[in-house]
């Protein structure tokens, strides 16, 4: 049985309250428990465009709910930008808690540090496919030697242009950040009803390759102890890069500042924009949109010509809650969502990385699309600090609310970022 969550998005406040307001998470909710036969509840991502993903994850149910008799599986798909309030409301009250979750692989160290995570090391030890996994993908359900989950899908952003509009304007495809943001200007001066560029005031990781290219970093140090580099002039240079990108020249602050990533990404998808900075997991959007075989995707600009922009390294991850009372039955139902085959048909169907190499490579020699994303990956991509702090840095908007500030001249780069680094060393600081 499948259920579907539809909530509207909330604003940067609320946001802000909720996580500051969110009751400390229990680690003692470990159930003792483990049933085979009864009700298993699982949280998804709504994605932009869900309902090819839902009926791969309807077979994966359908099959499950076949082998094991007297078993159910509903699934509730949850806002991303939201899941932090849902997930420590869930680790403080088992009784409300899904069994298995999907989770982004920034949120690992967090929800160990809270106690709400199966340790799954023995049972992804003993998974026969696991051996094919992915190192990296590997790494972002580990902590301190340990696994709490199966990777389930990777994924990087990259370019998506308009080639109707580019033939059209006789542009060419950007090669640095400085083109990419001429380009942008010039398709806005030539068709104001489009954004250049379109970019997103809340969209994280979709600002940060303007960091990172600049020679910027979120934080440095590892193990328990990190301090923020969001201040550096390296990164400062990046922000001011990004932000300088929210005008009436290309995106009108009034509409962009409070985009996150589907925003931008529907807007492009929409006809709206010339440029967008997607996923490959934003493909299958893109795909259902008007824009569909009037576009094309490249790797991300760095700063010189020819370079690539460091892209975040993301992806999900599915995980068991140490207060399901279905272990046995809530692992097994992890391994088939994360499975092979999963993978390969949400790639079909979403265009998702998959985590197990050979599937990756399968999928690479099928379907052109890929190549972009692939040498984005293979240019050199970059993670959040490890630290169990990155969730309440997450969830409580600090890198937003940066962007915001200086995008609506409330704040200067120089005084923004200094202000959002005391925050993540705050956080840094009581993550111990």
């Amino acid at each position: 049985m499948k259920l579907s969550v539809r909530c509207a998005g909330l604003t940067a406040l609320t946001a802000l309250l909720a996580a500051a307001c969110a009751p400390q998470t229990s680690s003692n909710s470990s159930s003792d428990k483990d049933e085979k036969t009864g009700t298993l509840r699982v949280w998804l991502f709504q994605e932009v465009g869900n309902a090819p993903k839902e009926k791969v994850v309807d077979s994966v149910v359908d099959g499950f709910e076949k082998t094991h008799k007297g078993t159910k599986v509903e699934v509730e798909y949850i806002p991303v930008d939201t899941r932090a309030q849902r997930v420590k409301a869930a680790f403080n009250d088992p009784g409300s808690a899904p069994d298995v979750m999907e989770y982004g692989n920034t949120d690992t160290a967090g929800y160990v540090k809270d106690g709400g995570l199966l340790d799954v090391t023995k049972d992804f030890g003993d998974w026969s496919e696991a051996k094919d996994t992915d190192p990296t993908a590997k790494q972002s359900v580990t902590v301190d030697g340990r696994l709490y989950g199966a990777p389930f899908y990777v994924g990087v952003r990259a370019l998506y242009y308009r080639t109707d509009v580019f033939e059209e304007l006789g542009l060419s495809v950007p090669r640095t950040m400085d083109e990419l943001a001429s380009t942008a200007r010039k398709i806005r001066a030539a068709k104001p009803e489009l954004y250049g560029l379109v970019v997103g005031g809340a969209y994280t990781y979709g600002a940060m390759p303007f960091v990172w290219a600049n020679g910027g970093e979120l934080a440095s140090g590892k193990g328990g102890s990190y301090a923020s580099g969001i201040d550096s002039p390296q990164a400062r240079k990046g922000i001011k890069a990004y932000t300088s990108l929210f005008g009436d020249d290309n995106c009108p602050a009034a509409k962009c500042a409070g985009m996150g990533g589907n925003d931008t990404v529907s807007a492009f998808a929409a006809g709206k924009a010339g440029m967008a900075i997607g996923g490959d997991f934003s493909h299958t959007a893109v795909e259902a949109g008007k824009v569909k075989g009037d576009y094309a995707v490249v790797p991300l600009p760095g700063v010189k010509s020819g370079s690539i922009a460091p892209a975040f390294a993301g992806g999900n991850n599915i995980g068991v809650l140490k207060s399901t009372s279905h272990r046995t039955l809530a692992v097994r139902l992890m391994e088939q969502l994360a499975s092979k085959k999963t993978q390969s048909e949400l790639f079909d169907a979403m265009g998702f990385l998959p985590t197990f190499t050979d599937v990756r490579t399968q999928a690479a020699a099928k379907e052109p699309f890929v190549k972009p994303f692939v040498r984005t990956l293979a240019a050199g991509t970059k993670f959040v600090p490890a630290s169990p702090a990155w969730a309440q840095i997450d969830s409580s908007l600090v890198l937003p609310t940066m962007f915001q500030e200086v995008i609506s001249g409330k704040k200067d780069v120089t005084k923004a970022s200094e202000d959002a680094a005391k925050k993540m060393n705050d956080a840094f600081g009581s993550a111990g």
